[in-house]
């Protein structure tokens, strides 16, 4: 009886030191291939993606790796989110705004003309259910979706002439983004989205007249300045920008819970540092431009933003009356705004 007794003693003395050393491995390391829709050598919304990857690094000791792709390197730049919904990526850099080929209510999520500032924005997502409506979008095309950034109100566009009134507009040739770009199209203009990488050669070679394109210390970076000297402001169609960070949801389910925290946490935090940023540094780019390289800042007239906000208008109502979609997450986005006014027009200095 001894015996057996022994070698259950012992069996269990093996299996212990089996779990120990077991739980002594280091974890399995995690590789994550990330296409990026901007250069990373791009002000803020380039370079955000890196600093992600840095954190994510550093909180998990180096077991998640968030590897980072130029535009071009895996996929083209606007086709970085197509890519983790057929898995080609396990990830993207980028924003709602540019899967909105697929469903124009994904515009929503990204930037909403005549919208809200970072308070109001990020509020509706996180707690008047608009977080929700994009996860369960993105879910139906097999991503899962993360918002990291979020920048402060854009320029309004550089232009090679001032633009006096509406109809100075008309049959001008201009990059533009997101829903802002079905205004201008009512405004006479004719519109296209380009990559970033792609504006400034179409600028100067004629393709287009003018462009838009983000705050002014991004726009200095890619040197709009050379080309147009009027720029103007302010940025009707993105007071505020997120920018998000898409994993394939097959690849996110392959993670378990506290690496899921990690990524979380990082964006979280990046969201912060990324917004911070954007608003200390507008003024010295702004002033660089305007006493360097003269260009000429504007601000749109009452009667010229009138008639933005008069399309805008027009655009909503089109583009709920041809997608349900479009409807339930403008709907959703207009009651939050309706309830929020009070606050917003009691609560804040003018």
């Amino acid at each position: 009886m001894k015996r057996p007794i022994l070698a259950t003693a012992i069996a269990c003395i093996a299996a212990s030191f089996a779990a120990v050393a077991l739980a002594q491995q280091p974890p399995q390391k995690v590789r994550i291939n990330l296409a990026s829709a901007f250069p990373t050598s791009l002000t803020l919304i380039g370079e955000a993606p890196v600093k992600l990857s840095k954190k994510i690094e550093r909180a998990s000791a180096g077991t998640i790796e968030l590897k980072i792709n130029e535009p071009g390197a895996l996929v083209p730049a606007l086709q970085a989110i197509q890519a983790v919904s057929q898995g080609s990526v396990d990830a993207a850099w980028s924003n709602a705004g540019f899967y909105a080929g697929t469903d124009s209510a994904f515009n929503l999520f990204a930037t909403v003309p005549f919208g809200p500032g970072f308070g109001e924005y990020t509020a509706w997502i996180y707690f008047g259910g608009g977080l929700q409506l994009s996860r369960e979008m993105f879910a139906k095309h097999g991503i899962h979706n993360i918002p990291c950034a979020i920048i402060p109100p854009e320029a309004s566009g550089w232009f090679r002439k001032e633009i006096k009134s509406a109809a100075d507009l008309k049959g001008l040739k201009m990059r533009f983004f997101g829903l802002g770009a079905k205004v201008m199209a009512k405004m006479g203009v004719a519109t296209q989205l380009l990559a970033p990488g792609d504006i400034f050669q179409a600028l100067q070679l004629g393709t287009i007249d003018a462009t838009e394109f983000s705050l002014p210390s991004m726009d200095q970076k890619f040197g709009f300045y050379q080309v147009a000297k009027f720029y103007y402001f302010p940025g009707w169609h993105q007071q505020a920008t997120f920018l998000e960070l898409y994993i394939n949801k097959k690849k996110w389910d392959s993670l378990n819970d506290p690496q899921h925290a990690i990524i979380e946490q990082a964006c979280g935090d990046l969201m912060r540092e990324v917004f911070a940023e954007g608003e200390a540094t507008q003024f010295k780019a702004m002033r660089e431009m305007q006493d360097k390289f003269g260009v000429q800042i504007k601000k749109w007239s009452p009667e010229i933003l009138a008639a933005y906000e008069k399309g805008w208008n027009e655009v909503i109502a089109e583009e709920s009356a041809a997608n349900p979609n479009f409807k339930k997450v403008y709907d959703s986005y207009a009651a939050f705004r309706k309830d929020y006014s009070i606050w917003r027009d009691t609560g804040y200095l003018k």
